[in-house]
């Protein structure tokens, strides 16, 4: 299932490019960060030539080193999107968590999100003019949901169904890509209107500087928990096709259960039962399949909100997932702020080490992890192991400067929302499966999907060995389009 806006006004560059934008498409270019201990100058440099970006060599006397660990743990982020999309039918164990619990699939949406704040806070380190700035972030959080509408909202159907096309009264508002919009909006403008010109000088200058944001973040978690478990949520009915309506009873307070919730309370007011996702993960439980953790036939006795939907990417759950962008932004600050290696690492695990706690602390006290919900204590578990990732991998590859072994995680994250678009969104699959022999089934990915099922004696083997070639493909082509300054433009 990503940096974000540049300030300079004669510059007009597209949502979707090679060099400059990945899954988060919210700068128009990302300011190089030096990743060595010596010290540099901030001011704004031109930006290198396309192949210069990537070729320049790592260095002290290199003032505009770009932060390549960032471009990796974008480039994981996708690879682990197609892994667990494609591979989860086969592997439900490592498919999303059915409704209470945390998955392999549970750390992508936090991935991206997280990516998305570090990336906010590199570009906006200097505003030479907020107005400028607020006028192209507004841009591009148009652009970027728009083209998650397009992607997300049942227009391409997607492999294995040829057909195009959705009925307005049932397109889904919200996804992804939409939701990576709200959290880089929320954190660009906090960014741009509430940072202070304190110069950071000692570790009370830093919260000085910064105190403002924190305080948003904050009142965002409160204001998600107050409505999480202050609404009250009556029972409420949905429209079954050809089978009339079903009721499903409530009356409660506080459930986090998949019928009753604040959640699914907001969705289905301010976008319409019709609007949200009709293929929930909650459909995988125990009382809605007889296959779980898999989907599956209804059980006997079933409950009627197994038939209901309710959407992953909806309103009230948004707010704490822009959290999730300003602990990104947090990180993004301690790169701009501090110049040493040490102190970076240091700091950093400093930040997700209490973030790992108490989301534990808070999982025991009665707030389970919950993706659909993104429960705080989700959030702090997940945005905790976002950061612990990513201080590894800026350890290894901006510290020790290992590289080759992470260059086609590299090259996806520099054209992360390319391949986001094509492959996780199914629009290159879909393409190649409109060229078939005398069937539909007998096309290019679906014959070669099979041929490595026969090779591995194994269908669940044989398509893990599928994505895995899959990924590997778009981490190429990715490569490809980069080297080449490819552009694709909206």
């Amino acid at each position: 299932m990503a940096s974000l806006v540049s300030v300079r006004e004669e510059q007009k560059i597209p949502l979707l490019q090679s060099h400059r934008d990945s899954i988060t498409a919210a700068e128009d270019e990302e300011e190089e960060i030096l990743p060595s201990s010596s010290p540099f100058n901030h001011h704004q440099l031109p930006p290198p030539p396309p192949q210069a970006e990537y070729h320049c060599k790592p260095g002290p006397t290199t003032p505009n080193q770009r932060l390549v660990s960032l471009d990796v743990f974008r480039g994981l982020t996708v690879a682990l999107m197609i892994l667990v999309d494609d591979a989860g039918g086969a592997f439900p164990s490592i498919n999303h968590s059915p409704w209470f619990g945390v998955t392999l699939a549970d750390f992508v949406m936090p991935f991206f999100l997280f990516g998305v704040g570090v990336s906010v806070g590199l570009v906006f380190k200097k505003v030479p003019n907020k107005t400028t700035a607020t006028k192209k972030v507004i841009v591009r959080t148009i652009k970027l949901f728009l083209l998650g509408l397009v992607l997300q909202g049942g227009y391409f159907h997607g492999r294995n169904d040829l057909t195009y096309g959705v009925d307005i009264d049932k397109i889904r508002w919200l996804g992804v890509l939409q939701r990576i919009s709200i959290g880089y909006f929320l954190a660009a403008m906090s960014e741009i209107w509430l940072i202070s010109n304190t110069v950071v000088d000692s570790s009370v200058a830093f919260v000085k500087k910064y105190f403002a944001e924190w305080i948003v973040a904050i009142l965002l978690s409160s204001l998600y928990i107050g409505l999480l478990y202050g609404l009250y949520v009556p029972s409420w009915e949905f429209d079954i096709p050809s089978n009339g309506t079903q009721m499903v009873h409530c009356g409660v307070r506080g459930s986090l259960g998949p019928p009753c919730n604040a959640v699914g309370l907001v969705d289905r007011f301010f976008l319409g039962e019709r609007h949200l996702y009709q293929r929930p993960v909650y459909k995988r439980t125990k009382e809605c399949s007889v296959n779980s953790p898999d989907y599956g036939p209804l059980p006997e006795n079933y409950p009627g909100w197994c038939l209901a939907p309710f959407d992953p990417e909806g309103i009230l759950s948004s707010l704490m997932a822009a959290v999730t962008c300003f602990i990104g932004l947090h990180y993004g600050h301690i790169i701009v702020d501090f110049k040493s290696h040490m102190q970076r690492i240091l700091l950093w695990s400093m930040s997700f080490l209490p973030l790992l706690l108490i989301g534990y602390i808070m999982k025991l006290l009665g707030m389970p992890f919950s993706k659909p919900l993104y429960t705080l204590s989700y959030m702090c578990i997940t945005t905790g192991l976002s950061g612990f990732f990513f201080t590894i991998i800026y350890y290894m590859v901006d510290v020790k400067l290992v590289r080759r072994p992470t260059i086609l995680l590299q090259w996806m994250g520099l054209n992360a929302l390319i391949v986001y678009a094509l492959a996780a969104c199914e629009l290159f699959p879909a393409a190649i499966q409109g060229f078939y022999w005398r069937s539909p089934e007998n096309n290019l990915v679906s014959v070669t999907e099979l041929l490595l099922q026969t090779i591995f004696h194994s269908k669940r083997w044989g398509t893990l060995a599928f994505v895995l070639l899959e990924i590997l493909f778009w981490c190429l082509v990715a490569g490809f389009l980069h080297r080449k300054g490819v552009y694709l433009k909206l």
